[in-house]
């Protein structure tokens, strides 16, 4: 991480946890196996991953559970406290950032569900809301391959609560995000072809101004009825830049139910991830 100076007010990394979710009580202290065989909770990879990001002025945990802010102080992290009235993460980053005095140049969002987050998709997030300067938020988009398309569905005809896909005009503009897959697409997919459905990577880049903003919009219809705090944007018209990473090889999971957990130790174990 490099410091941020006056002159270079540079970026925060928030990586919020909650313990009291409603889904998966308790979700970032679960325990995940690495390839080295070593088991270090959820909150502890998010944090190592949100370390991993190549100019950065800060990395926090935010929380408001002694429990966690006892255990990612236990293994090096700086935490804030935030209050227990925190909707969703983009909510506690909005409080953390006041916490911390402000001034950052921008601030991001690595939620404490995505361990496997590389740090070259937050680092060409930064940039694309650097490049963008309409955008008030940008948040980053992974093509599907056939493979990842048919898990996606098959959490669907499950009722499982999978990955979001997000659908954006030519310009990466945003236009939905949604737990269902869209857009819809009608045929099937070799393993490794391209399809034209977009996983929604659960990483936010904000400006500042935007993000305090947020807490004080009404929570609308579609944020409620889809559960995604982003959603929250597009209801009050602020642009959404949507920037296209990429997994060179890498595979990528969030942890959104307990069945999640083999799939991610799976994950690591063939990525050779500790």
């Amino acid at each position: 991480m490099t410091t941020a100076s006056a002159s270079d007010p540079g970026v925060l990394i928030v990586v919020p946890a909650r313990y009291a979710s409603s889904r998966y009580p308790g979700k970032p202290l679960v325990a995940l196996r690495g390839a080295d065989g070593v088991a270090r909770t959820l909150i502890e990879r998010s944090w190592r991953a949100a370390t991993e990001v190549a100019g950065v002025a800060r990395v926090v945990v935010a929380t408001d559970d002694d429990r966690i802010r006892t255990h990612a102080e236990g293994f090096g992290a700086e935490v804030v406290m935030t209050s227990e009235t925190c909707r969703n993460g983009t909510e506690r980053c909005a409080e953390a950032h006041e916490a911390l005095g402000g001034g950052y140049e921008m601030v991001v969002n690595l939620q404490g569900d995505a361990p496997l987050t590389p740090p070259w998709f937050v680092e060409a997030l930064i940039a694309g809301l650097r490049a963008d300067a309409e955008a008030e938020i940008a948040t980053p988009v992974l093509r599907c391959e056939g493979a990842m398309l048919s898990s996606l569905l098959e959490d669907r005809r499950n009722g499982r609560v999978g990955g979001t896909t997000a659908v954006f005009g030519v310009a990466g503009q945003a236009l939905y995000f949604s737990k269902e897959v869209v857009p819809f697409t009608g045929r099937d997919y070799a393993p490794a072809e391209p399809t034209p459905v977009f996983h929604h990577v659960g990483v936010y880049a904000y400006r500042p101004a935007a993000l305090a903003a947020y807490p004080g919009w009404t929570i609308g219809p579609l944020e409620t009825l889809e559960g995604l705090e982003q959603l929250r944007f597009l209801e009050n018209g602020r642009r959404i830049a949507c920037v296209e990473v990429e997994a060179r090889d890498r595979q990528f999971w969030e942890l959104n139910n307990p069945s999640d957990v083999p799939r991610l130790e799976a994950m690591m174990a063939e990525m050779g991830m500790a």
